[in-house]
């Protein structure tokens, strides 16, 4: 068996999985398998997997689903995936041609530490240059969340994680009629239990589509507030400072309000805090409606 999945969650994406594809059939180390989660698409992207299946030159597994948004693609995946590691590279991105050599080389340090969840790599655009800042070169070890709020990192940064691991967590809620759970509501969990490996080294190259949901947050935001709210809850219960919950707290309540949601404060697990981001959140939830309103 394989020893490292990369998945690829794609909704009507076949026009640029090509680059992700060419990516991977150059990569010098080709002990991985790629999960394609076709997450309900209506254009060719099944003929185009096909296609590849039947060049035979890597392992492709092909999974089709109805439409639940990235995170429902991460579910499918975390649930099919057998492999010891996984890692997410989207549709629009693609892989530097010795990033599993990389993965796997540094894999070997930890892979009899059971308090390791996986590595944390870096992610860089076309050009070459870092998202963000590097990692500290002394870390040797570090949760997500310290990784930005106590050494102050910038930047997406991507995650090669146990599978072994993931599949200890619940799945992310789906909910009727929305498309969206923000995804570090899994990593937060997984930050309670177990440390990440950092590597500086490039795993992925990122581009950021028109049509994808970084270039697109607060349409997402107002698309899909109880994805939104269910994150910041999370996020509130587990917060560790005071500033960190009342940012939370304040995303919280506007989330709460674009679902009319009379019960926010009683649902809410940080009360208090959510009643001193009450203001707050009604003026991020004014913003929101204001810079959206050509869109709804």
């Amino acid at each position: 068996m394989k020893t490292i999945t990369v998945f690829t969650p794609s909704f009507n994406r076949a026009y640029c999985l090509d680059q992700c594809y060419q990516s991977l059939v150059n990569q010098t180390n080709k002990d991985f398998i790629w999960l394609i989660i076709d997450d309900g698409s209506t254009d060719n992207t099944k003929e185009l997997v096909q296609s590849w299946i039947d060049e035979n030159k890597i392992d492709i597994q092909y999974h089709f689903q109805e439409n639940q948004g990235m995170h429902g693609g991460h579910n499918a995946a975390y649930r099919l995936i057998n492999t010891t590691l996984n890692v997410c590279i989207d549709s629009d991105d693609f892989m530097p041609n010795d990033a599993i050599e990389k993965i796997l080389l540094n894999w070997k340090k930890i892979a009899n530490k059971q308090h390791f969840a996986g590595l944390v790599g870096l992610d860089a655009d076309k050009a070459g240059t870092i998202i963000g800042t590097k990692i500290p070169s002394k870390l040797n070890e570090t949760t997500l969340y310290d990784l930005y709020n106590k050494y102050h990192v910038l930047g997406d940064k991507k995650l090669v994680l146990r599978t072994e691991v993931v599949k200890q967590y619940p799945p992310y809620p789906i909910f009727k009629e929305e498309r969206f759970v923000p995804l570090g509501y899994l990593y937060q969990l997984i930050d309670q239990d177990y440390k990440l490996f950092p590597v500086n080294e490039v795993f992925c190259i990122v581009e950021y589509m028109q049509d994808g949901s970084s270039m697109n947050m607060l349409k997402q935001y107002r698309r899909h507030p109880r994805g939104f709210a269910f994150s910041r809850k999370s996020r509130m219960q587990l917060a560790q400072n005071f500033k960190d919950k009342f940012k939370n707290a304040i995303h919280y309540v506007s989330s709460s309000m674009f679902i009319k949601n009379g019960r926010f404060l009683m649902e809410s697990p940080k009360k208090l805090t959510t009643i001193l981001a009450i203001p707050f959140g009604v003026l991020l939830n004014l913003y929101i409606r204001y810079k959206t309103k050509n869109d709804f």
